[in-house]
């Protein structure tokens, strides 16, 4: 399965902040869209970056003083991002081997998904019913005969 696939049956639209918007904003869109990334978005749309729940935490960390003041930039890291055709298979090693947990699929250089570990995981489960159930028809077709 592609990266392209796996998106087309999410029902969500990819949820984003401007590089110059107050941290206090992105942890009301954080908190209002119940989601734990948003991708970084320039003037023109383009990805330049992501900041997650953890990110923001971080700079309570890192900042003396207000945090919530801060512009998304100085908070924000290097987006995970993934291509629309990467093998699902692939994206979910990826996300394991450097504990990620959101990745942004990118298509010409503009988000337009966000995956996450949720995602991956019920994708998985999914996939194991299904050749669960193959499996299922196969041993009962075996006793038949």
């Amino acid at each position: 399965m592609r990266v392209r696939n796996l998106l087309h049956r999410k029902t969500s639209e990819v949820v984003t902040v401007g590089e110059s918007d107050a941290v206090s904003h992105a942890v009301r869109v954080l908190l209002d869209r119940g989601v734990g990334g948003l991708a970084v978005v320039d003037e023109y749309g383009a990805l330049t970056g992501f900041l997650s729940e953890r990110d923001v935490v971080d700079a309570l960390n890192r900042h003396s003083g207000d945090v919530r003041n801060l512009q998304v930039a100085h908070v924000m890291r290097r987006p995970p991002v993934c291509g629309m055709e990467d093998d699902v298979t692939v994206v979910m090693q990826r996300m394991t081997s450097e504990r990620l947990r959101h990745l942004v699929a990118v298509d010409q250089g503009r988000p337009v998904g966000v995956i996450s570990v949720g995602d991956i995981v019920k994708q998985r489960l999914v996939e194991l019913e299904m050749e669960t159930g193959v499996l299922r028809d196969y041993v009962a077709g075996q006793r038949a005969v």
